[in-house]
């Protein structure tokens, strides 16, 4: 797999004029003007930049995944350092907006180093970009403007101090309309615990949970085309609960089923489940029903 480290030969491959600073390139739509159009298509590549890009569809067609997003006058997009890019020709289109590419030395030295890796969103695939209301993309490419003055100006010492702290405002809003398209996507949130749910269930069919163990959320994640960060991030924001909580959740319910058959002692119950330590098994499902799995077995044939 190709990969680039600076941001001018990341740049040249994609056919993309020079950047005027060295780790910071700045391309913005203004008017009746388009962004440059990449090359058309890519076999995987990854570099060491982020890049940040807000695009509005003109021509041609293009979905982020299966959902039917609320807002879709345009979609903000998170890339980070070392991420897989993969693009193909299929799909031919004129788009306006901004793309900001920046190396990850760009940052160093300075608080947004620390702080952008651990914005949720730089890890989320482009199904799971924000879609801005009218208002939010108004305030986003006020803060762009403010940027790309900086960056088509004769630089000078307090470029850079100006560029990072319109790049540190820029994230602290998309992780507020972060939290707002999460509280307003109910049905999408609903949706992705049916999926979530669903693919446990089948994983416990299918024989796997005796063959391998319990499944890591990676695992589901990616058998649901979504990131984990995203699907955590949904599920808890919705529910409350973390997607391992979710998970447990399952595991408990499969466990009253088995323990439900007085021929298999505890411990045959917990290697069925899937766990490596029987113990660990009594403690979670203690902790989850206010009772072990004896007092549980028990309790049932009291009843």
């Amino acid at each position: 797999m190709q990969h680039f480290k600076t941001l001018s030969s990341y740049l040249d491959y994609l056919g993309l004029p020079e950047p005027e600073h060295p780790m910071l390139s700045v391309f913005n739509s203004k008017g009746d003007g388009y962004l440059p159009c990449p090359r058309e298509s890519s076999p995987p590549i990854t570099n060491d930049c982020y890049s940040i890009s807000f695009k509005k569809y003109i021509g041609g067609n293009l979905n982020y995944g299966r959902t039917k997003y609320d807002f879709t006058n345009g979609a903000l997009i998170f890339i980070s350092p070392r991420q897989v890019l993969q693009w193909d020709n299929s799909v031919v289109f004129e788009q306006k907006g901004f793309s900001i590419t920046f190396h990850e030395d760009f940052l160093k030295g300075t608080e947004l180093a620390q702080q952008a890796k651990k914005y949720g969103f730089f890890s989320y695939s482009t199904n799971e970009a924000l879609h801005l209301s009218p208002k939010e993309e108004r305030q986003i490419e006020s803060i762009v403007e403010n940027i790309e003055i900086e960056y088509q100006n004769n630089q000078d010492a307090f470029s850079k101090e100006i560029i990072i702290s319109q790049l540190d405002t820029l994230l602290k809003y998309a992780n507020r309309f972060y939290e707002r398209q999460f509280l307003n996507r109910k049905e999408l949130s609903n949706s992705l615990l049916e999926q979530f749910n669903k693919h446990i269930s089948e994983y416990f069919e299918s024989g796997r949970l005796q063959e391998k163990g319990i499944p890591s959320i990676e695992l589901i994640a990616d058998e649901m085309s979504v990131s984990q960060r995203y699907l955590s991030d949904t599920l808890k924001k919705e529910t409350g609960k973390t997607t391992t909580e979710h998970l447990h959740l399952n595991l408990i319910d499969e466990a009253k089923n088995i323990l439900l058959q007085p021929n298999k002692s505890i411990s045959e119950v917990a290697y069925e489940l899937g766990f490596e330590y029987p113990p660990y098994f009594s403690r979670l499902f203690k902790k989850k029903e206010g009772i072990s799995p004896t007092e549980y077995r028990e309790k049932y044939k009291l009843n």
